[in-house]
């Protein structure tokens, strides 16, 4: 018997595997001699392929080995129905697989998955005696034995998984209510279930079938099924190993673009959101910066909607730790922006981070000057309680008087009517005071010392 998602005779697989190598033939020599071959012609060649891929078995793997052998039903967990690494008992006496069971508590279940009966405490106690019985069963079928799955959250994939994710992949070639059926569980799995986010690294190619219904041109497309596959982008894109493969593709980025321009206030928020956590990888700064995300990830935070703001600003920082991003985002009006949202009081301490980490080019302290952010500065640094909204502050004013000497007047008035920068000078962080006695020491020796960019 062939394990291929459901039983199937050697006969059946044999239909499949020679139907599909059939259809495979006929794609590769459209794609081969076609100069004009659609984008849905290799689609379907990579679907075929991994069709194809999915009939062969393995016969090196232990899935295969066990598929083949007769596992006695006591070495089998009863939550994965899969042959046990490492048997624990529970309180109520039942034995389990430890991931397994580790997992159903983690959820913040506290009954036995079996008697429904509440617990009276959940630690895991070892069951020696049905380790030393599967052991021993390993050597008389001279397989080795597999060593116990102990990170809970990232190794844990049962066939269950697998055979579950490849069958909602499918699903999104299908019918729009097929699709949005898909994409909603999809959302819904990622979201709740680690191994189904560490399934996206080791299952085949899922991002072209996964973003498939987003990525055929249709501009009809239902906006909740938008939301819901850029959601499963985000929860795929929490886990560090898939944040390269994902930002590398090249179909997610100009998808996670177009995201933020259209559908629902969910949606762009959520793609915001993912383009921050694939953002945590240097050389997908590097990639995000160059994909022109800037101007779309500026215009959402211009529109300022509550839902949506934090998380653009989020991705906006981290893009901007890598310098060459600094002036992508200066010249699609990044400054300008920022201060306008400061000025309304909107999310003060992120976007003054975002604006310190800007005033190092020398581009942003000129829009600085031509809006006329210094009295503003002045006034947060004078009025708010915040520690790390006032180093900020003072950070970005220290950057502009050493670069415009006109603005030693100012800073001077300022000083003699509200001791300003002397008080935080006294009160202020470590990198506060740097900051303020830099200018307070230049600000005594008068304005020859200063000097323009």
């Amino acid at each position: 018997m062939a394990k291929t998602g459901v039983f199937e005779s050697d006969g059946v697989v044999a239909a499949n595997a020679l139907e599909l190598k059939d259809k495979l033939q006929r794609l590769v020599k459209i794609i081969a001699d076609e100069d004009d071959y659609t984008v849905e012609t290799t689609d379907e060649a990579i679907r075929t392929l991994y069709a194809l891929k999915l009939l062969k078995p393995n016969k090196e793997s232990l899935s295969w080995k066990l598929d083949n052998l007769v596992v006695p039903p006591d070495f089998r967990c009863p939550i994965s129905r899969e042959l046990m690494r490492d048997p624990v008992v529970l309180a109520t006496g039942q034995t389990y697989d430890r991931p397994f069971i580790q997992r159903w508590l983690n959820e913040g279940h506290r009954t036995c998955p079996q008697t429904q009966q509440v617990l009276s405490h959940t630690i895991l106690t070892p069951n020696h005696l049905v380790r030393d019985m599967i052991s021993q069963w390993f050597k008389e079928h001279g397989i080795e034995i597999p060593k116990p799955v102990r990170d809970i959250d990232e190794e844990v994939i049962t066939n269950a998984d697998r055979h579950c994710l490849n069958s909602l992949l499918q699903k999104l070639s299908l019918s729009v209510s097929d699709q949005k059926e898909a994409a909603k569980e999809l959302r819904l799995l990622t979201k709740r279930m680690p191994s189904f986010r560490t399934l996206f690294g080791v299952s085949g190619d899922v991002i072209p079938q996964l973003l498939n219904p987003l990525s055929a041109g249709n501009a009809d497309i239902h906006p909740d099924l938008k939301e819901d596959l850029i959601t499963t982008v985000l929860n795929f894109s929490i886990q560090d190993n898939n944040k390269k493969i994902i930002a590398e593709n090249p179909l997610v980025i100009p998808l996670l673009i177009d995201s933020l321009q259209s559908g629902t206030i969910q949606t762009r928020s959520n793609a915001a959101a993912a383009i921050f956590t694939l953002s945590a990888l240097d050389s997908n700064k590097h990639i995000i910066g160059e994909s022109g995300a800037f101007k779309h990830l500026i215009n959402l935070l211009d529109e300022g909607h509550l839902l949506v703001i934090k998380d653009v600003a989020s991705a906006i920082f981290n893009l901007c730790i890598v310098p060459v991003n600094r002036g992508r985002a200066i010249q699609e009006g990044a400054v300008g922006v920022i201060l306008k949202k400061v000025m309304d009081s909107i999310l003060v301490d992120e976007l003054l981070a975002i604006l310190a980490l800007l005033s190092s080019h020398p581009n942003a302290v000129e829009d600085m000057a031509e809006i006329g952010a210094l009295p503003c500065l002045l006034e947060i640094i004078r009025e708010s309680t915040s520690e790390r909204t006032k180093e900020n502050c003072v950070a970005i004013v220290h950057t502009i008087y050493f670069y415009d000497r006109n603005t030693w007047r100012e800073i001077r008035e300022e000083e003699k009517a509200n001791s300003t920068l002397s008080k935080l000078a006294q009160s202020g962080t470590s990198r506060a005071k740097r900051k303020v006695n830099g200018i307070l020491d230049r600000l005594s020796k008068g304005p020859s010392l200063t000097h323009t960019a």
